[in-house]
């Protein structure tokens, strides 16, 4: 087992600053493209904009693109915020019971997303809501969400993370969230994310008290 002192090293070495520039400037490419595409979205139609288009606003070729969204329903659906939910969750402190972590951690996460990806994210919403082809291509991210959670589940409480109750658990909270994310789309910024997502989950809490 290494030293911490050998440890801080690891972390500070040059690799590691690589890697993580490297990753910065991935995610600032991705960021870019997206903006593009729902700018272009919102001035011709979805369907009326191509991936050619797209790709030519951002200044990056066709294949570029798709290394980053390999198909035009993707530019709506991924996102870079199950990373920061996780790291979130697991900074809770670990008497906290694992929904109460999850409440937490989320509201924390979504109040340090800038106001501009949240209109954004507000946009992407939309355009989920009307666009078929959109909302069946959802399904995945919803399950691959669902298992990050469980993940952190099963990380505070020891239990696997195939067990019922922590897939059920997951679920529940994906589930609670959903239906919060339409509504404040809806509502058109009458009310924050967090509030309105942190409102869903304290009726999840507290046991859906209807």
């Amino acid at each position: 087992m290494s030293s911490p002192q050998r440890a801080d090293r690891a972390a500070d070495s040059p690799e590691r600053a690589v890697l993580s520039l490297r990753e910065r400037k991935k995610a600032k490419t991705r960021r870019t493209i997206q903006e593009h595409a729902l700018r272009l979205f919102a001035e011709q139609g979805y369907e009326a904009t191509t991936v050619e288009q797209i790709a030519e606003a951002a200044e990056v070729s066709p294949s570029t693109f798709f290394r980053y969204f390999p198909t035009k329903e993707d530019l709506i659906i991924q996102d870079d915020y199950d990373p920061l939910l996780v790291a979130m969750v697991r900074a809770q402190p670990p008497e906290l019971p694992p929904l109460a972590a999850i409440r937490q951690g989320i509201r924390t996460a979504f109040a340090q997303v800038p106001q501009s990806e949240l209109e954004d994210v507000r946009a992407r919403i939309g355009l989920m809501m009307k666009i078929p082809a959109v909302r069946a291509r959802s399904l995945d991210n919803l399950v691959t969400t669902v298992d990050v959670l469980a993940g952190v589940v099963a990380e505070r409480t020891g239990r696997d993370r195939a067990a019922p109750a922590v897939q059920t658990l997951a679920g529940a909270v994906v589930g609670a969230i959903l239906p919060a994310l339409f509504s404040w789309s809806a509502a058109n910024g009458t009310r924050s994310l967090p509030d309105v997502v942190d409102e869903a989950l304290g009726l999840l809490e507290s046991g859906l008290p209807v």
